[in-house]
């Protein structure tokens, strides 16, 4: 990303944009772009250990794509301090058919930065609505 990024809501905004972008394509480079090269991303925080460097981060996002089509999302930031943003936002999967909804979840994601604007740290949690 270059020269040195000040970090704010705009910025995680294009993050998270970028982020939504690359899961849809699955380009190997656009997911790179995001994370620096000792990131640590953790989508399961309590029960698994985290994937570490951005080369394992893409082969993890590679190893099991999702279908074209299957799925969307948004993401906002909700605050941020220093290089430590905290954004919520809804995923929602679908059946074959894209149309049909299969399930939900809202997820808050802890990022925090670099200088360059890329992450260095990925959280995860998500919940699902208790009727799913």
């Amino acid at each position: 990303m270059g020269n040195s990024k000040m970090i704010n809501h705009a910025t995680v905004a294009e993050w998270l944009k970028a982020y939504v972008d690359a899961w849809t394509t699955y380009d190997p480079e656009a997911i790179g772009r995001l994370f620096s090269d000792d990131a640590i991303y953790s989508i399961h925080p309590f029960d698994e250990e985290p994937v570490r460097g951005r080369e394992a981060i893409v082969a993890d996002w590679l190893e099991y794509p999702d279908a074209p089509g299957t799925y969307a999302a948004h993401y906002e930031p909700i605050a941020v301090d220093g290089n430590i943003a905290v954004t919520n936002g809804r995923t929602r999967y679908f059946e074959a058919d894209g149309k049909t909804l299969e399930r939900i979840f809202d997820n808050i994601f802890v990022l925090r930065f670099n200088d360059e604007g890329q992450c260095v740290e990925f959280r995860e949690w998500y919940m699902k609505p208790r009727t799913q």
